[in-house]
């Protein structure tokens, strides 16, 4: 359906919540909060499956795999975001806006996966306990992750070659972010190729994820409840309480966002819900982990006293790169983005350096 004449766009202009500058303002302070909260939280799990041996299995491994994935994706949104919140133009260029959407869109199919490959891995270690070092091996593991992040970015890069190739009759999206279904209501002409990719990519990346995991807890449960022993029952679930949690949060906004109807325009409800898709879930998956799991509490405490020197060592990489990084300090960007950005590679940086101290 033509919407008029066509435009040849060079930048989007992001629009969402703009007619509410108060709410923004708000939004900016509790994002950039949360935000912190993410890197620190999800740098911490990664350190520690690092450096406690008891945590070398491939349940950390995937849980690893998670936490990084989580700093990439809000890491991918929610500075060029915070940025926007302080900018009176509210621009990005058509390059910015389509990497920034292969990169959330690959991370968050990637997640969708890797979901149902650690409800997967649950499976396995409380139906069958004896295999389960020999069915879950290294080997299987690194290409179940591999294939994870392969086929999430793969989907991405198919959905956003079809959307940025196509004419905008205008270039103001009506959201907070480069969000593919914003995009398209911008499209001039016929998109139901586009739809009909992006259903086929909803039933493989999140129905069909959805489906192993409900069948895998379907069967742990069947087992659960034919263990004897009261407390061998309550520990068997407590391996998959923090998982199954994770799941619930991170679906529901998923299938929210993706499956329901799409209006015309954009509601202030579904670019609220985006971003409790975006920030709540990766800020409280640390949290219900370490929460939910003894051994990364003490996984934590263990890694304090082995390297009494690495939050210090961190404090000095915060207070000797900010200054000086050319990274950091360019005369494009805004200051906003340059502050959340180096605050994101100076967390990954200290993971490493965390690692080998």
């Amino acid at each position: 359906m033509d919407k008029g004449n066509y435009t040849i766009v060079t930048e989007f202009f992001l629009v969402g919540l703009s007619h509410y500058p108060g709410l923004q303002i708000s939004l900016y302070a509790l994002c950039l909060m949360m935000y912190l909260v993410i890197l620190l939280g999800n740098s911490t799990l990664i350190i520690i499956s690092i450096q406690d041996p008891r945590l070398h299995t491939p349940m950390y491994f995937f849980l690893g795999n998670l936490s990084f994935l989580d700093i990439c994706y809000t890491s991918s949104s929610i500075p060029p975001m915070l940025a926007n919140f302080m900018s009176s133009r509210k621009s990005i260029s058509f390059t910015g806006c389509a990497l920034q959407m292969v990169i959330s869109l690959g991370l968050g199919c990637t997640e969708c996966v890797l979901l149902a490959v650690m409800a997967f891995d649950r499976y396995v270690a409380i139906c069958n306990p004896l295999r389960y070092t020999i069915i879950m091996n290294k080997g299987l593991c690194i290409q179940m992750a591999t294939w994870t992040w392969v086929l999430g970015f793969l989907n991405s890069l198919l959905l956003t070659l079809l959307a940025m190739m196509r004419p905008f009759c205008d270039n103001i999206i009506d959201h907070l972010t480069c969000e593919i279904l914003a995009l398209l209501k911008l499209i001039c002409g016929d998109i139901s190729l586009n739809v009909f990719i992006m259903t086929v990519g909803n039933f493989v990346f999140l129905v069909t994820p959805l489906l192993l995991v409900f069948f895998s807890y379907v069967f742990i449960l069947s087992t659960i409840l034919r263990i004897n022993s009261s407390e061998g029952r309550k520990k068997a679930f407590s391996t998959c309480s923090a998982h199954l949690t994770v799941v619930i949060l991170f679906y529901g906004s998923a299938l929210f966002m993706y499956m329901k109807p799409q209006s015309k325009d954009t509601k202030t409800s579904d670019e609220l819900i985006g971003l409790s898709y975006w920030v709540v879930t990766p800020m409280l998956n640390p949290i219900i982990y370490s929460l939910r799991n003894k051994e990364v509490k003490e996984g934590v405490e263990k890694v304090l006293k082995k390297n009494p020197f690495s939050s210090l060592v961190t404090q000095l990489l915060n207070f000797s790169v900010l200054p000086n990084s050319s990274l950091c300090l360019t005369q494009h960007t805004p200051s906003v983005t340059n502050l959340t950005f180096c605050t994101s590679a100076i967390s990954l940086t200290s993971i490493f350096i965390s690692v080998f101290l």
